[in-house]
């Protein structure tokens, strides 16, 4: 620690880490209608309890022959509702009473009928006179046929109730239950809650234009073999969608990665680091408010490129090598410069002492340093834990996962940026 004395650091205080997700604590009543995929609806229960929401849910008869009240009973830990006409509840007008707890309606899944219904304000049973009383942003989660929601009376229902304030997420396209391919699956359960959680988080970065990389670059030696290094892209992934869900737009740019778009996120995929460079170069032509450089960007690259596979006795021994563009560097040089750049930067020793030299070289104003030297946490693992360097001042995240570790870091940024609607972490020396 010798060569990082001359730094001010702070810890975050883990008094903080309970705040990051933006559905906990939020009121959700999930109506499950008449449709084959009310056997995901369990599903659903489970991903939203896991974000921390709270949850009440009522069921149409439709619903009860494709799922049981127990089973969504016994999944979300409260009684599912399913009668208008229950006399213990309905003295005391519950319909009403649920309309006000919640906070957001989710309708998942909704079949025709039920649109059809709900359009023409139809209140012959519960959920349905529910979604009357409501005055919480309603969601639909359409699933039938692809026939089904082609249809012209479909549609017609689709553009009424959007037109009645609605939010629609999906439907999917892909195999149906009935065996055929097209439109009408209903959205995962981790993509249904990733919209819920698009939509209703707290939109504190509205028209700021964030860049982000993400993952490894591939510097192709042949069609079948190539330099890249164990960057997941989960890290950059995770900023992409802290800032999304703050109502920044984002591009986001990213080497080979397994990951899934998040919600809310403009994507955009390259291989090579000569690709990526080109990428936010073009991305720039639109005035970016911050640059993150998350990507892990190979430094070299094969200085010849074979179209055809090489065997392994022509491939020269050593491979010669050429050195990448600095990505960093040659945005902080470009004319349209954003306006704050965050650099990332992968160390084994001297952590800080590296990373504020790198920062000063590439011309980043802010600099997040992770340290490699454990396989368990940072690049290619589910957490991460990182140091956040501005000039002699820096701010410690400890572990934690890199949707949290994401969110804490826009949180900071912001501060240090003073972008409006945003303030510091607890920190303490």
């Amino acid at each position: 620690m010798t060569n990082e004395r001359r730094y001010k650091i702070a810890w975050m205080m883990e008094s903080v880490f309970n705040t990051t997700e933006p559905l906990a604590g939020k009121r959700i009543l999930l109506g499950v209608g008449g449709s084959i995929a009310a056997y995901k609806s369990p599903e659903i229960v489970r991903a939203l309890h896991q974000a921390g929401v709270e949850l009440r849910v009522v069921m149409t008869r439709g619903a009860a022959q494709f799922v049981t009240p127990l089973t969504l009973q016994a999944v979300s830990g409260e009684p599912v509702r399913s009668d208008l006409f229950a006399a213990a509840e309905e003295a005391a007008m519950d319909h009403i009473r649920l309309a006000r707890w919640a906070d957001a309606l989710l309708i998942a899944p909704i079949s025709a009928n039920g649109m059809a219904r709900l359009a023409q304000g139809w209140a012959d049973d519960l959920l349905s006179t529910i979604v009357l009383a409501n005055r919480a942003p309603l969601f639909l989660a359409p699933a039938m046929n692809s026939a089904m929601w082609a249809h012209p009376a479909t549609q017609r229902n689709v553009a009424q109730l959007r037109a009645d304030g609605a939010h629609f997420l999906g439907p999917d396209s892909g195999s149906l239950a009935c065996g055929e391919e097209g439109t009408g699956r209903l959205l995962a359960p981790e993509r249904l809650v990733g919209e819920l959680r698009l939509a209703l988080a707290e939109k504190t970065l509205r028209g700021q234009r964030v860049l982000i990389t993400a993952g490894p670059t591939w510097e192709a030696i042949d069609p079948a073999r190539g330099l890249s290094n164990r960057a997941s892209g989960r890290q950059g992934f995770a900023l992409a969608q802290a800032y999304a869900e703050a109502g920044a737009e984002v591009l986001l740019i990213t080497g080979p990665t397994h990951e899934q778009t998040p919600a809310g996120v403009s994507r955009q995929d390259v291989l090579s680091a000569q690709d990526m460079l080109a990428a936010c170069q073009q991305g720039l032509d639109k005035a970016t408010d911050i640059f993150i450089a998350n990507a892990a960007v190979a430094d070299h690259r094969p200085s010849q490129f074979s179209a055809q596979k090489l065997s392994k006795t022509d491939i020269p021994n050593p491979l010669p090598l050429s050195m990448n563009p600095d990505i960093v560097s040659a945005l902080h040089q470009d004319p349209r410069r954003p306006r704050w750049i965050v650099a990332f930067a992968a160390e084994t020793r001297d952590h800080l002492a590296a990373a504020s030299a790198k920062a000063r070289r590439k011309g980043a104003d802010v600099i997040v340093v992770n340290d490699i030297t454990s396989v368990d946490v940072g690049m290619g693992a589910a957490d991460n834990a990182c140091s956040v360097l501005q000039g002699e001042r820096v701010l410690h995240i400890p572990r934690c996962s890199k949707i949290d570790l994401a969110r804490h870091l826009l949180r900071h940024l912001s501060s240090i940026f003073s972008l409006p609607g945003t303030e510091s972490e607890d920190l303490h020396e």
